[in-house]
């Protein structure tokens, strides 16, 4: 409707040529059909000249001076011609549209973050460690995500789940501030066993269309009851997508030992089984050999896999000819009153 307020068509303000000028016509062609308002007047009185009866009368030269109550008895005509002219912007039905604010959902998918936490993760090739670099990029994944699922495993020797698929990041930051070394007791890499423990946590879900695992580690499968291979094919059947990172350089890379020792030691990775994981679930394999390309990866990652982010854009339009109607129906009352009065002469020029 045009107004919030019974008494807004009042306002002085419906007539101003700011005002026109602002709406948006949605008939705009009855506008040019005022033009013909006035035109209709000097027809009737062209026709009324050349048709009417005429009965010569002498009047005096002093008796045919004007007069200013001959003038008032136009003022009919013009509020009948007021009439017609708010008739004809009704009709072009004035409008003003504005755009609202879109509204945006979106279609989440589930992310399940798998971080190695054995005793390798403490080599200090990436600042200031492997894991505590690697904490601070899934930090930084994790904020860029929206409406996202995301859960966290680790493991080293033995795997768990350490939080379960939850759109709670700030609950997600603050499993991450606590991982540590110390959190898994025995030794080694079950790499097998933490894709599986990931997959039995995303596998409830059956509604998530994309479903993803973001495998990080620094070695190669050497712990753990479950073929990482198994483990991938299983991750497969639930429609699971891993993407497999291997974190750090080959070779002699420099680790601190418990005395607080800075010692180089012989680091390999087995990177053709980190590749077999990833090409099985349709995923990819990346290297991050420092804090640079490990930041890069997951930037990829998150650009490879983004939730489907829905707008409904509606726009909002508001009708005001119930405004220029009113006045139309109040100038023809005013016509239908005064065409009855003394304003009206029953004598015709």
């Amino acid at each position: 409707m045009f107004s919030k307020s019974s008494f807004e068509w009042l306002d002085f303000k419906w007539f101003t040529i700011e005002m026109l000028q602002s709406f948006d016509w949605q008939n705009s062609f009855w506008l040019y059909a005022i033009i013909g308002v006035p035109l209709l007047f000097v027809l009737k009185w062209l026709i009324f000249v050349k048709f009417r009866q005429k009965l010569e009368v002498a009047f005096p030269d002093t008796s045919l001076k004007s007069d200013f109550w001959t003038i008032l008895r136009h003022i009919p005509k013009l509020f009948f011609s007021l009439f017609l002219i708010f008739i004809l912007i009704a009709l072009a039905r004035p409008q003003k549209t504005s755009e609202q604010p879109p509204e945006q959902y979106t279609e989440g998918i589930d992310i399940m973050l798998v971080l190695d936490i054995s005793e390798s993760m403490q080599i200090e090739d990436l600042k200031p460690n492997r894991l505590e670099s690697a904490k601070q990029v899934a930090n930084n994944f994790i904020k860029g995500r929206l409406q996202d699922r995301i859960g966290i495993v680790v493991f080293a020797g033995d795997a768990f789940s350490l939080a379960p698929l939850t759109t709670d990041y700030e609950l997600l930051y603050g499993y991450l501030e606590e991982i540590d070394f110390r959190m898994i007791q025995r030794g080694g890499t079950a790499i097998g066993s933490a894709i599986g423990v990931g997959t039995n946590r995303m596998r409830e879900n059956e509604e998530v269309e994309s479903k993803i695992m973001i495998l990080l580690t620094d070695g190669e499968s050497n712990a753990g009851t479950l073929d990482p291979n198994t483990a991938a094919k299983l991750a497969y059947g639930y429609g699971i997508k891993i993407y497999t990172i291997g974190v750090g350089k080959q070779g002699r890379v420099p680790y601190r030992n418990r005395f607080g020792q800075i010692q180089y030691i012989e680091n390999s990775l087995d990177e053709s089984g980190m590749r077999e994981i990833a090409q099985i679930t349709g995923g990819e394999f990346f290297r991050a050999t420092d804090n640079k390309s490990l930041s890069s990866i997951f930037a990829t990652i998150d650009k490879l896999e983004r939730s489907e982010i829905k707008e409904n854009k509606f726009t909002l339009t508001n009708d005001y000819y119930e405004i220029y109607l009113t006045w139309a129906f109040i100038f023809f009352i005013i016509w239908l009153g005064l065409k009855n009065t003394f304003l009206v002469s029953a004598l015709e020029d």
